[in-house]
């Protein structure tokens, strides 16, 4: 029997990169570097894909999920050229979930025709706000009419599973404010959606607006351009309210779906099971090995996708145990008591007695039916009692 294996694809291009963002990708200035860059990038990408593919053949590969960047500045061709080197080098489920990213204002009818005929059955459109002040303020190409066009793009084309990603917490943003966009895509009634409160990262031109309001709301001070950390919980949990009445489940911490609509490729992640990415800086995952690829894109292409890996550990076994934890935790089942224990003849309750406990007496974890997991009081402070079970 194959063993399951998930793929990641990166194109780390976009026509501008947002003020916000701290992923490895970079901007397309102008029509001459669009071109040469992604051709000799794709070159690069398709030669790693074959190449590396070689010594997976007993994997039988059940998700796929282009990601960058924005993959939706590649042509039609360009995805068609793709997605024939990948079914050349890999077996592919016929129920396979085919995931792309796609930036609103750059999905065109004949991006869609390919990945449909490809078999790509999932979108995922990068909306972040229903707010025309609020997409300027992030640095967004698009206005809510190039979202409202894509969508019904995706729609005509046959695709019915998307995702939309919101954002919070955005600086001068009231809960109001987000309620109104949150309502506003509802009417749309997309399968799933990714709500993700904004992150101050550093290196990004948000990083040099906000940074000192970042420090005082950290520091417990009401910040002057920053939500607090009140409007941002009170966020987070009436949109839970909100999306459940809707009929979504709130299956992970950032994420919804209505039934039978997860994201298949990030839950597998999340379950730690087997991925291979392939392209700049993506992450590869083979228990216990983890690696990620070359993130200087002149290496890259210079190699021919093929360059040392970046990095490359063999986790041990205490890394393993703290990650299916740490990993698991983001699910809303949690972390299965005797899946662990299959896995590593220990009990997690022995292996972790000690902040299971601490945050088992505070209200924050429940252990019921075989599983720890959190409790909504749990959710609202996930990263730092995450960061407790290093061990």
């Amino acid at each position: 029997m194959m063993n399951p294996l998930g793929i990641y694809l990166h194109i780390p291009f976009c026509v501008k990169k947002c003020d916000y963002c701290d992923f490895l990708s970079f901007p397309l200035i102008d029509l001459y570097q669009k071109e040469k860059r992604m051709e000799e990038y794709l070159d690069a990408l398709k030669n790693e894909i074959r190449t590396r593919s070689r010594g997976l053949k007993n994997y039988r590969v059940n998700t796929i999920f282009l990601g960058g960047g924005t993959p939706t500045v590649l042509s039609g061709s360009q995805l068609d050229q793709l997605f024939s080197v990948l079914h050349e080098s890999f077996s592919v489920d016929e129920n396979a979930e085919i995931t792309m990213e796609a930036n609103p204002g750059t999905l065109t009818k004949d991006q869609l025709s390919v990945f449909v005929a490809r078999g790509g059955n999932r979108l995922s459109l990068g909306l972040q706000s229903a707010q025309e002040r609020e997409l300027e303020l992030l640095g967004r190409i698009h206005r809510f009419k190039e979202f409202e066009q894509s969508f019904f793009q995706a729609r005509a084309a046959g695709i019915e599973n998307i995702n939309i990603d919101l954002m919070s917490a955005l600086p001068g943003q009231s809960a109001e404010d987000f309620f109104k966009t949150l309502s506003t895509v509802l009417t749309f009634e997309p399968e799933h959606l990714s709500v993700y409160s904004l992150i101050i990262e550093e290196g990004t031109p948000f990083y040099e607006r906000y940074r000192k309001d970042e420090e005082n709301r950290e520091r417990g001070e009401i910040p002057h351009l920053l939500p607090t950390e009140e409007t941002e919980r009170l966020i987070y949990h009436q949109t839970g309210e909100i999306l459940n009445r809707a009929g979504y489940e709130h299956y992970e911490i950032s994420n919804y779906a209505r039934k039978n609509r997860r994201c298949r490729h990030n839950e597998n992640c999340w379950k730690r099971i087997d991925y291979a990415g392939f392209g700049l800086g993506a992450s590869s995952f083979f228990d216990p090995l983890r690696r990620r690829n070359e993130t200087d894109l002149e290496q890259y292409i210079k190699a021919g996708g093929l360059p040392p890996f970046e990095e490359e550990i063999s986790l041990s076994i205490r890394e393993q145990m703290e990650e299916m934890l740490f990993l698991g935790l983001r699910l809303s089942e949690g972390v299965s008591i005797s899946e662990f224990e299959d896995k590593f003849h220990q009990s997690p309750l022995a292996v972790f007695s000690k902040t299971l406990k601490k945050y088992q007496s505070t209200g924050h974890l429940l252990l019921q039916d075989g599983h720890i997991f959190f409790t909504d009081r749990g959710r609202d402070v996930a990263n730092m009692i995450l960061a407790d079970f290093l061990l």
